[in-house]
């Protein structure tokens, strides 16, 4: 079984706590490794460690940051098959999906960032003949990096380019229910060439590892994303520091289909926003507003479509739809069933487990 450690200045070490968490198959239910339990220890020094290296790394000229950054993007691309794999068996997602949609996208992050830096433009204006106005692009040092385990490796990897690309280091911590595309990640930013303390992952729990660092003095940038409520907790963490902060939190999002709508384009935009990754995106349509006088003829074609979807084994390259991230979360999505039934729903169409 693997067991991933922490990727801190350059080297993978255990965690301080000695202890290490279950790593499990969605699909399967079994265990297929372990992850580093860390806590506040592990992220100080993971924080100490990329402070070190700000001062030199913000220094490197743009141009050999996007070299480096081209050149984890190409070691993504030599590893494809075995990212896809990783990423498919820690989330549950169909392999599919994740050549299609996640590894490139992951490909695509350090590329895009890697040349943008090359023409970022300071600006400068004149108020009124008497003053100048300077608008600047700099680094300010240890960026926060929290990713959640629905894109493990895609949004993982939208934080980390963007961050060092500006010449910022950061302390990453991945989801403890995902680890190994970041670990796998670690890897890759080592033979890169990017330089110790660039770049570390601390893995585990939010309860420990997550609030030690969106509270942690030295880190004055914070990237989240994840749940409503978690990110209410980073906010009053982070708020008191006046810490720069992103979050990019749940939604209930409506598809509304008017009557004027290609209702073969609106049903077929509808069923891969409901169920692409398991519906498991902050993006994905988790409610349908229909316009009465096509309302029918709507759910008919909606249903024949869901019925063609393919549930299966996620390592089978033809599934469709693979498995729920943990049982926790599938007994949630349970709840909302029975709760549906209890208020006079209709279930038109599963509302089981197949």
């Amino acid at each position: 079984m693997k067991r991933v450690l922490n990727f801190i200045d350059g080297q993978f070490r255990p965690p301080c706590s000695g202890r290490y968490l279950p790593n499990v198959n969605p699909a399967t239910g079994g265990v297929i490794g372990e992850s580093a339990e860390s806590g506040p220890e592990d992220v100080d020094a993971a924080v100490v460690a990329a402070a070190r290296a700000f001062d030199s790394w913000r220094s490197t000229p743009a141009e050999e940051r996007s070299r480096l950054l081209i050149r984890v993007a190409d070691l993504i691309e030599e590893n494809f098959d075995e990212l896809a794999q990783l990423e498919s068996e820690d989330s549950g997602k169909p392999i599919a999906l994740a050549r299609r949609i996640d590894v490139p996208r992951a490909i695509r992050n350090f590329r895009f960032f890697a040349t943008a830096i090359l023409h970022a433009e300071t600006a400068c204006h004149i108020t009124d003949d008497r003053a100048l106005n300077y608008t600047i692009r700099q680094p300010l040092g240890v960026a926060g990096l929290i990713s959640p385990w629905n894109l493990p490796l895609y949004l993982l990897t939208w934080k980390i380019a963007p961050a060092i690309a500006a010449g910022n280091c950061c302390v990453a911590k991945p989801s403890e229910l995902t680890p190994l595309t970041a670990d796998k990640l670690a890897e890759l930013t080592l033979e890169a060439g990017i330089p110790p303390g660039v770049v570390n992952i601390v893995h585990g729990p939010g309860g420990s590892a997550g609030r030690a660092l969106t509270s942690h003095p030295k880190v004055p940038l914070i990237s989240f994303t994840g749940g409503t409520k978690t990110g209410a907790d980073v906010m009053a963490r982070a708020g008191p520091l006046f810490k720069k902060v992103s979050l990019e939190l749940g939604g209930k999002n409506p598809n509304i289909v008017f009557a004027d709508a290609d209702l073969e384009q609106a049903v077929a935009t509808s069923i891969q926003s409901s169920f692409a990754n398991q519906g498991e995106i902050c993006l994905c349509g988790s409610r349908l507003f229909v316009e009465k006088t096509v309302y029918e003829e709507f759910v008919d074609r909606f249903l024949g479509a869901t019925k063609k979807l393919r549930i299966g084994d996620p390592q089978d390259a033809t599934t469709d739809v693979g498995a729920l991230i943990s049982e926790p979360h599938l007994r949630k999505v349970e709840g909302y069933v029975d709760l549906a039934r209890e208020e006079g729903g209709t279930i038109l169409v599963g509302g089981k487990r197949p």
